[in-house]
């Protein structure tokens, strides 16, 4: 098999397979919070507070640049679809005339906000390189499959906005109305599994660090409350027409 054949084959896979990737990242988190040395941040109150919201704003900003590109995207464009590549139209413009990939790129801050909370700077550069090695071949495949269902269009599009780090000199303005309702309707789920995230570092670093098993106050508020989110837009998106527009996916 030809080696772009066999990139295809397995972009297509991992991409079928993609979200699973966090909880990969999960495992992984459990033994590198057990050897990392928190006595140094403990002692520095100010410095955890820093780090902290410093994970906490990465992870933010991989959920805004989400909600940009999921907001204003065409029907049966970007989503969650997870068996096959689906495209009935070509995003170009908007965040799409800066970045290929946004959702990917999106992807990558609100996962690596958690990892940062971890603390651990080799975790940090492990999942990146992880991220990817494993991104790559889903982007790879992925433009196979534009190239082949827009043609030309897209060999135009591609080779002028760059595959993941954002460039601005060809930033056009999208016609497409920002839609508050998609982002609450698509990305709740990922916004709650962001938060869980946080909140599993968090419980695992006690753990280890002071040998008890139990629940800390506020992560019982913080999960609870990120579930209680999660419960009532998925029961809005489901059993009401509140959430529903006409032309968006």
């Amino acid at each position: 098999m030809a080696l772009i054949h066999s990139l295809e084959k397995n972009g297509n896979f991992l991409f079928r397979y993609r979200g699973e990737f966090p909880v990969m990242l999960f495992i992984m988190a459990v033994p590198v919070i057990y050897f990392t040395d928190y006595s140094l941040i403990y002692a520095n109150p100010v410095l955890y507070t820093i780090l902290t919201s410093f994970a906490v704003f990465i992870s933010f900003l991989g959920q805004y640049i989400r909600a940009i590109a999921i907001g204003t995207s065409q029907k049966l464009t970007s989503g969650r679809n997870k068996y096959e590549q689906i495209a009935e139209a070509l995003n170009t413009k908007g965040i799409y005339s800066t970045v290929r990939h946004p959702l990917y790129l999106g992807n990558y801050f609100m996962w690596m906000g958690i990892i940062i909370f971890t603390f651990n700077i080799w975790f940090i550069i492990i999942a990146s390189l992880l991220f990817w090695v494993y991104y790559e071949r889903i982007m790879f495949a992925e433009e196979r499959f534009l190239e082949r269902k827009f043609g030309q269009m897209y060999v135009d599009w591609s080779m002028k906005v760059p595959a993941f780090v954002p460039g601005f000199k060809n930033y056009e303005k999208t016609d497409i109305p920002f839609s508050f309702k998609t982002i609450l309707r698509r990305e709740y789920s990922g916004i709650t599994a962001t938060v869980i995230g946080f909140v599993f570092v968090d419980f695992f670093r006690c753990l280890f660090t002071e040998k008890e098993l139990k629940f800390h106050l506020h992560q019982v508020i913080i999960l609870g409350a990120a579930l209680l989110y999660s419960l009532i837009l998925r029961t809005l998106k489901h059993n009401t027409k509140i959430l529903y527009e006409e032309d968006r996916s």
